[in-house]
């Protein structure tokens, strides 16, 4: 399995998700032309994606999925009321698929696992993708609200972990913003901050984590560098030494070879019994 974070933040969010010669894309934040250049710029022809699987309906997941969609013959999976939401960003010519959060999602060798988050959005999910022929499994939380004791479980044994580490609590008070705004983004239905992010970070750490990657970081009210040191701090109190990176806006993040990453921590033995 390999993970490449295309691109994260509050413009726009993206994931791609390969398994053997399976790939699916997680949201489509961004321009239709954009996510071509992005995926592109990491060796991938987008007509060779399997789907493209919307988690919600905020623009800055589903911006260009329509445009991407007609313009390689892909298949869109969202839950039935995320796609009335989405209807203005669709033609209609769109292969719809429906999918609900109680049940998982097949693309050749990944299986996608829906659950449910308390964003505010009409029907938030997240997601677990697992490689089926190797159990590697990923996680991919970047709205989460609050981690709640469904989303703990989850995401609970995954192997890589793409988390959002929103906003940095002071700066999110003195930034730009509207106060309604902060007040959103600071509840339980908006986003993580730094410090809670690391928090849910200590607590999902066991054995065969091998890397995290921070995701959905306010440009506004966050810095790259504050946001690793707290997760470094958690993450090395909970006794990781595995790898960890913060996702840009602006590119992709480098691609995570997760397979590798298990074999390079001693888990080849495990795989065979797979």
């Amino acid at each position: 399995m390999k993970v490449t974070v295309l691109g994260s933040g509050s413009v726009g969010n993206a994931t791609l998700v390969e398994g053997d010669d399976d790939r699916v894309l997680i949201d489509a934040g961004f321009s239709g032309r954009d996510l071509e250049l992005r995926l592109r710029s990491v060796g991938i022809d987008p007509a060779t994606l399997g789907a493209i699987l919307i988690t919600h309906d905020h623009t800055d997941h589903t911006r260009g999925m329509g445009v991407l969609a007609r313009r390689f013959g892909l298949a869109i999976y969202m839950t039935r009321r995320t796609a009335v939401a989405c209807a203005p960003l669709l033609s209609g010519d769109e292969r719809v698929l429906e999918y609900a959060s109680t049940s998982p999602v097949r693309i050749g060798t990944l299986e996608i696992a829906p659950f449910l988050t308390v964003h505010d959005a009409v029907d938030p999910i997240a997601v677990t993708v697992r490689h089926i022929p190797t159990g590697s499994k990923m996680g991919i939380a970047t709205d989460l609200g609050r981690p709640t004791t469904a989303v703990r479980a989850a995401l609970a044994r995954c192997h890589m972990l793409v988390l959002e580490a929103n906003h940095d609590d002071a700066l999110l008070w003195r930034g730009p913003y509207p106060w309604s705004v902060k007040q959103r983004i600071a509840s339980t239905h908006g986003h993580l901050s730094n410090r809670s992010s690391a928090q849910l970070l200590r607590d999902l750490v066991h054995p065969e984590l091998v890397a995290v990657g921070l995701a959905h970081l306010s440009q506004h009210c966050n810095d790259p560098g504050l946001a690793r040191a707290e997760a470094e701090r958690a993450l090395a109190r909970a006794g990781y030494r595995g790898w960890l990176g913060v996702a840009p806006q602006d590119r992709p993040m480098v691609t995570v070879d997760v397979l590798a990453l298990r074999h390079a921590r001693g888990q080849a033995q495990q795989l065979a019994l797979l």
